[in-house]
């Protein structure tokens, strides 16, 4: 919020952000009286980012009027759970670098890895790579938090962010904005100085700090293949693995009549299974409506952080519900999860 309101200072100020978001980031725009420049991740492409979408997404925006003033991307993604590749990094700073844009990078999944193909690469470290002039002039901002890693799992709240490339007179300014808050977490704080500055070889807590990082790591890698695989096993529901982070965004190939019902409801469609799931249930879930999606295409989000004992039986569970509502909605027998 404190960066975004720096660069915001009016309607006419955009910010490209990635869809499906997490809603902070619309809600703050909107808050702050700036322009939301959605661009769109490719689902059948591991929700990849593509330049050209990029280019398209300010073409538009300026069209109308609007000048994009900045880019968000979030790695690994939230809700969508992909790890960017360095390739597609490369291609985003060149972007930046051609249409002057800071780059938001909202990095505060990384420790939260669960395949060994695409590593968490950080922005600064690819635009560092890079050289000049790109890494000279292309303004970054990183953010990490001690909420989203194995340490705090949402509990704790504190975070951090780097400026690259920001000259010291707007540094100074959002010194300023950042000092209106004047009352710090204590707690966080603490927790934030473990976050970068661990346990050690030779510390008395070494060993036990490794046994127990790479056990919550190991187990929240085999949640994530228990729901991924879990999801892909049912009736009209595709999902892509979750990489990074915390969350499955599954597609809900929702049926004709399961839509028409919901509208006579009144509800959102992914919405209405929501609910549905929620009150057979017990699972509770956020509709893909609430992060921005494709129209037409229906999503939910849920996280892999119940205990690992406790996912079968909660796979299990939503299996047979989605199970009976394919049965109760589906035209046939024959409507196809493809």
């Amino acid at each position: 919020m404190q960066i975004l309101q720096t660069i915001i200072g009016g309607q006419g100020d955009g910010i490209l952000v990635p869809v499906p978001q997490y809603p902070l980031y619309s809600a703050t725009i909107a808050l702050l009286g700036g322009s939301l420049v959605p661009y769109y991740l490719e689902e059948t492409a591991n929700w990849g980012l593509d330049v050209n979408e990029l280019r398209q997404s300010v073409n538009q925006a300026r069209y109308k009027g609007i000048t994009v003033k900045a880019m968000v991307i979030i790695n690994p993604g939230n809700p969508t759970g992909q790890c960017l590749s360095e390739a597609n990094l490369r291609e985003v700073l060149q972007f930046c670098f051609e249409e002057n844009l800071v780059l938001l990078g909202d990095e505060v999944y990384q420790q939260n890895i669960y395949q060994d193909e695409r590593p968490f690469i950080s922005a600064k470290k690819v635009l560092m790579d890079i050289g000049p002039p790109i890494s000279k002039e292309v303004q970054l901002i990183s953010f990490h938090t001690v909420s989203k890693g194995y340490w705090g799992e949402c509990g704790q709240r504190g975070g951090y962010f780097e400026m690259t490339n920001i000259s010291p007179e707007t540094v100074d300014q959002i010194y300023k904005v950042a000092s209106i808050s004047l009352s710090p977490n204590v707690p966080a704080q603490i927790f934030m100085g473990l976050m970068v500055n661990p346990p050690k070889p030779g510390d008395i807590s070494y060993d036990q700090f490794v046994r127990e990082s790479k056990g919550i790591l190991e187990s929240l890698r085999r949640r994530a293949r228990i729901m991924t695989d879990g999801f892909n096993s049912c009736r009209n529901v595709v999902c892509n693995f979750t990489e990074g982070a915390m969350y499955s965004f599954p597609q809900i190939r929702l049926p004709p009549r399961a839509i028409e019902a919901a509208k006579q409801a009144g509800k959102v469609p992914d919405v209405f299974y929501c609910l549905k799931l929620l009150e057979a249930t017990g699972i509770s879930t956020v509709p893909g409506s609430g992060f921005g999606q494709k129209e037409g295409v229906f999503h939910l989000r849920t996280t892999i952080l119940p205990a690992e004992e406790d996912m079968p039986a909660i796979m299990d569970s939503f299996k047979k519900f989605n199970d009976e509502f394919m049965e109760q909605y589906e035209d046939h027998r024959g409507y196809s999860r493809m």
